[in-house]
């Protein structure tokens, strides 16, 4: 027995507890042992389980002081606690070589209150690895039957009686492994017969009715709980070897994808990048003065546990995160500053909070970087104007003047598309501008990232054949009236030979009575079918001019 346990890599102690640790490998059923007379009373103290108390302590086996937690289950007499139950026994109730009198102990202890202990506690014990991961409970009586008929024959001495107390022991529950799920996983099929036989060499209890088996698990097996854990234990024992490797058999459609849809944030890279500018990426939670000022949105979204105090609210817009990379900038002489962010963006929607993707740009300092063959330039709001268009083009955009709280009142401008709003567009106000502390203003813009996910769909026209023919409409307006709905009049009302209506020049001067405006057009006409005559041009001509009259009071300018 002694060199059995050597070579297990069990150091030899005393007989009674080396007797305990031979069945413990023998039969998996971890014991203790006790010096009766240091229990209690001497031999008339009695035992029990319970969980330990507050300010208690025990001394380990290993020489370890423990002050006891609530939550560790201890085996007391009536004084004290004797030892640490499924890890680890006591000194001062240890078995020594004065021992006379012995108290076994053999018990099962849940996984549930052991697991964890030993790592909680900074050392482990062969006990706790065979509690923590469950051990039979059917064999405690038969364990403590084997150490006592060794201990007679090796040490000699009389059997006291058993004290056996029952609490409630795991269920064994049935489960049920259907052959045909035996099939759909293994990728075979097996007969009733041969998962019988593989039950039968598991020695597991089980009946079939109408050929489905109702298995029940062994009390040593607790990772058998469901029917895929027996499915595996029919392959460990038929084979894995006889098990074909098969190619798996799976039919593979493309799914549709409407033709307008796109994925707009790897194509809007490009077109930003191409266009001088670089990404940054922000926190998307913020200071919640940046959502007071550059929203005037006083009840942002706010979080429990912010990692800092200046980053309590998310974010309902990126300007903020992008003024800050200005003001780094600026601080370290990079004047020249252009930068984009694609982020989700989160406002409150009554009682819930709501989540979108924005793209937002920030433009500051000189169109094109230091050169010397052009004269330097800051950027402004046309610039950035016209990368706003790159992004959506082929659609064409609407730009309405309005206000936001973050954009210079003069200098700003609501985004239209299909007439619905999907951003803004302006000048940084001068009040930001001079409380963040920066030496030179920006031009910024938002937009939504789900109206930049939509294209238009392609369209085939034939070209004409017949040259176009041009004509200028020069029109006096008053200063109030903006070209955009001079445009829309005029596409209502052209026909179909105009083919372009663009404003080429703006005049406002000594010539002009106070509060008017000269504006001048381009209208290109051209037919696919034939050469438009004089007179088909000037009827269309004359169509746009009266739309203009009659809604603007406009007047052709001599």
């Amino acid at each position: 027995m002694s060199q059995r346990l050597e070579r297990s890599g069990l150091r030899l102690i005393n007989p009674v507890v080396d007797i305990i640790n031979y069945v413990m490998l023998e039969m998996g059923q971890p014991m203790h042992a006790f010096d009766l007379a240091r229990i209690g009373s001497g031999a008339k103290g009695d035992i029990c389980v319970r969980y330990a108390r507050e300010s208690e302590k025990l001394l380990l086996l290993n020489g370890e002081e423990l002050a006891l937690q609530k939550d560790m289950l201890v085996i007391a007499d009536d004084n004290k606690p004797l030892a640490l139950a499924g890890i680890m026994g006591g000194c001062e109730s240890g078995v020594t070589e004065a021992t006379t009198d012995i108290f076994l102990e053999s018990a099962y202890f849940s996984p549930a209150v052991i697991s964890g202990k030993s790592f909680k506690l900074g050392f482990t014990s062969d006990s706790a690895h065979r509690f923590e991961r469950g051990v039979d409970f059917s064999i405690t009586r038969s364990a403590i039957e084997r150490a006592t008929a060794l201990i007679q024959d090796i040490c000699g001495g009389s059997v006291g009686s058993v004290a056996e107390i029952r609490h409630q022991l795991p269920e064994r529950i049935a489960v049920m492994v259907r052959p045909g799920r035996v099939t759909k996983i293994l990728g075979i099929e097996l007969g009733i017969k041969q998962i019988s036989a593989c039950f039968r060499r598991l020695q597991f209890s089980y009946s079939v009715t109408e050929d489905i088996f109702y298995v029940v698990p062994p009390a040593s097996r607790f990772d058998l709980v469901i029917e895929e854990d027996f499915i595996e234990e029919i392959a460990r024992v038929y084979g894995y070897d006889l098990i074909p490797a098969q190619l798996s058999r799976a039919p593979v459609r493309m799914l549709a994808e409407p033709e307008t849809k796109a994925s707009p944030i790897k194509r809007l890279h490009q077109i930003l990048i191409s266009r001088d500018y670089q990404e940054v990426i922000n926190y998307t939670f913020v200071d919640a003065q940046w959502e007071s000022d550059l929203s005037e949105n006083n009840d942002p979204i706010r979080l429990k546990n912010p990692i800092a105090s200046h980053m309590d609210v998310m974010r309902s817009n990126l300007f903020g995160g992008l003024i800050n990379n200005l003001q780094f900038n600026l601080n370290r002489k990079q004047s020249r500053v252009r930068i984009f962010e694609i982020g989700s963006c989160f406002r409150r929607e009554g009682t819930e909070g709501q989540e979108a993707e924005y793209l937002a740009a920030l433009c500051s300092g000189s169109v094109y970087p230091e050169q010397w063959n052009m004269p330097s330039r800051n950027i402004d709001f046309y610039d950035v104007k016209m990368d706003v268009e790159s992004l959506f083009w082929p659609r064409s955009l609407e730009f309405e003047p309005t206000i936001h709280p973050a954009l210079h009142p003069g200098k700003s401008a609501r985004i239209l598309l299909n007439g619905k709003s999907v951003g803004w567009i302006g000048e940084l106000h001068p009040r930001w501008q001079e409380k963040y502390h920066l030496s030179q203003s920006a031009v910024l813009f938002e937009l939504l990232a789900e109206a930049l996910a939509t294209e238009l769909l392609p369209r085939m026209r034939s070209l004409s054949k017949f040259p176009p023919v041009r004509r200028d409409i020069a029109v006096v307006v008053e200063n109030n009236v903006s070209v955009a709905n001079l445009l829309a009049a005029m596409n209502i009302e052209k026909d179909r030979s105009v083919s372009e209506i663009s404003l080429f020049d703006l005049y406002s001067g000594e010539k002009l009575a106070q509060g008017k405006k000269s504006l001048a057009f381009r209208v290109l006409l051209q037919d696919s079918e034939k050469t438009l005559t004089d007179q088909e041009i000037e009827q269309s001509v004359q169509r746009l001019i009266n739309a203009l009259e009659r809604k603007f009071g406009a007047t052709l300018r001599s």
